[in-house]
């Protein structure tokens, strides 16, 4: 899951995004409404976690281009500003949900997930393929009924492939959905990645590589994608 932390306080954007990468989201970080605007075009989030009062371009501005472009990026208002009236301005305006600071993190994170599952693209909060069940929701992956010990990343990889099924993702489509925009482009973090959750997954081996094409699951190894 990417999402995109629109906020002017440097100390509050750099918090959210922590604790978000800590939950296994990448996430990507603008502190004005055209630093914001300008990540819009060039990558594809989720979700995005909008300040209203924001330099440059204002958060309402920027709610209605979003809204208006058909960018399937769902988007949660973050504001100081929590008055009904306040929330009614902020829906109308395109926001898909809007909370008000102070807030709760954990209410955050849940807010975050259930719009990810709203968004045009989602299908499910629940994922199964291959004996293996992942929830988005609560965070849990198991095969055959086994619980599975994932880091943040390798779950998020998961995801990514889970929800693609049966299509094949290329290293590159993991590295933009599963990383955030600092990920080095030329290094093998999504081979070394993908190998640590081929051991966790066990045998046989589920996660298949299609020669110069990328990753897949497989429901039953064939010829044309091996788990090497």
């Amino acid at each position: 899951m990417r999402i995109l932390v629109v906020e002017d306080s440097r100390a509050l954007a750099d918090g959210i995004a922590e604790g978000l990468r800590d939950q296994g989201m990448a996430v990507d970080i603008a502190y004005d409404g055209r630093e914001a605007a300008a990540k819009l075009d060039l990558n594809p989030y989720q979700v995005v976690v909008l300040d209203r009062d924001l330099p440059g371009l204002h958060g309402d501005t920027l709610c209605r281009m979003i809204a208006d472009s058909g960018n399937s990026a769902m988007v949660l208002m973050l504001t100081a500003a929590g008055t009904p009236g306040d929330r009614v301005t902020g829906l109308s305006l395109g926001a898909d949900d809007y909370l008000p600071k102070p807030f709760h993190f954990p209410e955050l994170v849940l807010r975050i997930r259930a719009l990810a599952r709203r968004q045009p693209a989602a299908r499910s909060r629940i994922y199964r393929a291959a004996g293996i069940e992942l929830d988005t929701l609560r965070h849990t992956a198991a095969r055959d009924g086994r619980p599975l010990n994932l880091s943040a990343r390798e779950f998020a990889v998961l995801e990514s492939l889970m929800r693609a099924h049966p299509a094949v993702l290329s290293a590159e489509d993991l590295l933009e959905q599963a990383w955030d925009e600092h990920a080095d482009p030329f290094s093998n973090v999504v081979p070394v990645t993908v190998g640590r959750l081929r051991r966790k997954l066990g045998e046989p081996p589920v996660i298949g590589t299609v020669p110069n094409v990328g990753y897949r699951i497989m429901d039953d190894p064939d010829p044309g994608a091996t788990g090497l």
